[in-house]
């Protein structure tokens, strides 16, 4: 204007207390190597949605989603480079008959499509971008949670072999899982934490198929990122028999900002 009037913008405090958070869960994003949208039914299993997948298939169908493309589908590395079926055999590291038995389940389950040279993600199970732009029919369908590139390729690397199978536990769980608290409930849409009825590790065994209780916790507590544990075993309160299960936010969460520090803090 002039040297008399300054132009400022007036913001409040709610303003700037918004900003921050906002701020937080973008750096939350970019620490953990950006995200892709893990599509999924509330409260029905992945062993139950994909029946012809092995708990070994579902951890390394996992570790593929994370390359995904951004808004094509495309399976592709960091750089745009296409990952082609040789390329993707060689990216997930087990021999050519595992992986031939593999990608013939993708296809048979329709999760990804072969097009050419070209692999594209079936929406419905992965995608990268903006769900509300995709456009895309009966998306709305199904529940959606951000899964953490850098860290779920992190933890296949450290758990290939015969350890892999045990990442399918952090796939297998996330239909049961609270948007703001990341606990495992039987009412995973509320949210009003009050309304909350979080699972014991005995009912999401049950739930899993697991026989055995203490496999499941011994998977569950096996699983660590950076040397912090990807699931928090706390006991309830109300029964210190019993225990609830929280995941660690670095691998996955689909809730808001304000609530991402309340999570982080429980595993720091």
């Amino acid at each position: 204007m002039s040297h008399r009037a300054e132009v400022t913008v007036k913001t409040t405090e709610k303003q700037r207390r918004g900003k921050q958070v906002t701020d937080e869960l973008k750096e939350h994003e970019a620490e953990n190597g950006g995200f892709v949208f893990a599509l999924f039914e509330t409260c029905t299993t992945m062993a139950g949605r994909f029946t012809s997948l092995t708990q070994a298939d579902l951890a390394r169908l996992m570790f593929v989603g994370t390359y995904t493309g951004y808004q094509t589908g495309r399976l592709e590395y960091d750089n745009g480079r296409v990952i082609d079926r040789k390329g993707l055999e060689t990216l997930i590291g087990i021999s050519r008959p595992k992986f031939s038995t593999f990608f013939k389940k993708l296809i048979t389950e329709q999760i990804v499509q072969e097009v050419g040279k070209e692999i594209f993600v079936n929406p419905s199970v992965f995608y990268r971008g903006s769900l509300k732009q995709a456009k895309l029919d009966k998306l709305d369908e199904y529940r959606h949670t951000r899964l953490f590139r850098k860290t779920v390729r992190d933890l296949y690397e450290l758990h290939q072999g015969r350890q892999t199978a045990q990442l399918a536990v952090i796939y297998a769980v996330l239909p049961f899982l609270n948007f703001n608290t990341n606990i495992a409930c039987f009412n995973p849409q509320e949210s009003n934490e009050d309304e909350l009825r979080p699972m014991s590790l005995e009912n999401v065994a049950a739930a899993l198929g697991y026989q055995d209780t203490h496999k499941l916790k011994v998977a569950l507590e096996a699983a660590k990122v950076d040397g912090k544990p990807v699931f928090w075993l706390p006991p309830n309160v109300n029964d210190k028999r019993q225990r609830r299960i929280i995941a660690n936010p670095r691998v996955v969460y689909a809730g808001n900002a304000e609530s991402l520090k309340a999570v982080k803090a429980m595993f720091n």
